[in-house]
């Protein structure tokens, strides 16, 4: 159950984000979208966070930086390979939340500026024309939620609250401009917490909480967007997030298939400099990206 504190600190979030959602609709001009594909193109809008933008680690982040090898890029790829043309528009913010995509206060955006509002303002001045929406958002939604390896369980109760708000919000202004030959796919989550059990008896007990918590966010995104009619590209499921089978992993060990995955597919697993670092590698992205095009008419 939810403290009375955390009720009213989701409340308070809620009605700030109604707010500003109430006067969204009429904003975001045709004049304020700077992109402009040919008017007979097809579009890709990718929203989201940093993997919807590519962040891998370089030699100038360790953390990582946007790069045009994430699965978005893999798609345009694919679809150019099939003789499509496809115009490429990400908005995402590396650290967004369903809060910030809705009110901005990102590092990305100019004060009063979201990214919500470019998108909003893509879709208005290109609703003729036919175009696929990714929505990668969700996981950021749990930071602050983790203290010394420990998820707090009230306050992942309450971010999933606050997420099943704001994500619903979201996807009704984004389908309120959408033109009628725009198709949207939610995207759910991999568990790079998994990793953690590579560390120590900590580690590991930290890798089996953060179980239930992805769990619990890939249940509440997959009722989100079957509540709004848009498919979900089952990320989870494409990288085995739940198979505990017992697989040796060369320089690691015998561990689940899981975290193999998570090894094979993200820089986790890296050493100093690259890693570890949540993020999918070029073979991650490519089956993220292979878990969206499977959700696409041909």
């Amino acid at each position: 159950m939810m403290s009375r504190a955390n009720w009213w600190v989701t409340s308070a979030a809620a009605m700030s984000t109604l707010v500003a959602i109430t006067g969204l609709m009429a904003i975001a001009s045709p004049s304020s979208a700077t992109e402009t594909p040919a008017a007979d193109s097809t579009f890709l809008l990718a929203i989201g966070a940093s993997v919807s933008v590519g962040v891998q680690p370089t030699p100038r982040s360790t953390y990582g930086q946007p790069t045009n090898q994430g699965y978005a890029n893999d798609l345009v790829a694919m679809w150019a390979n099939e003789g499509t043309a496809v115009h490429l528009i990400q908005t995402g913010c590396p650290g967004e939340t369903t809060q910030q995509v809705l009110l901005g206060g990102d590092h990305c955006y100019a004060p009063g500026e979201s990214q919500l509002r470019r998108a909003v303002a893509f879709l208005r001045t290109h609703a003729n024309q036919s175009g696929v929406v990714t929505l990668d958002l969700g996981f950021n939604n749990l930071h602050g939620c983790v203290h010394y390896r420990n998820f707090d369980t009230t306050c992942v109760n309450a971010r999933m609250n606050l997420l099943r708000f704001e994500l619903n919000q979201i996807i009704a202004v984004l389908k309120s401009v959408a033109g009628p030959h725009v198709t949207f796919v939610g995207i759910n989550h991999y568990n790079p917490y998994l990793a953690a059990a590579l560390t120590s008896s900590t580690g590991s007990a930290f890798a089996d909480a953060s179980v239930p918590v992805i769990d619990l966010l890939n249940s509440t995104l997959a009722t989100i967007y079957s509540q709004n009619s848009i498919p979900v590209a089952d990320v989870a499921a494409s990288f085995r997030t739940s198979d505990e089978t017992r697989v040796r992993v060369g320089g690691i060990g015998v561990v689940g298939e899981n975290l193999a995955q998570i090894c094979a597919l993200t820089w986790m697993c890296h050493g100093a400099p690259t890693g570890p670092n949540l993020h999918p590698n070029d073979k991650g992205y490519q089956v993220i990206a292979d878990a969206i095009a499977a959700l696409l008419p041909r």
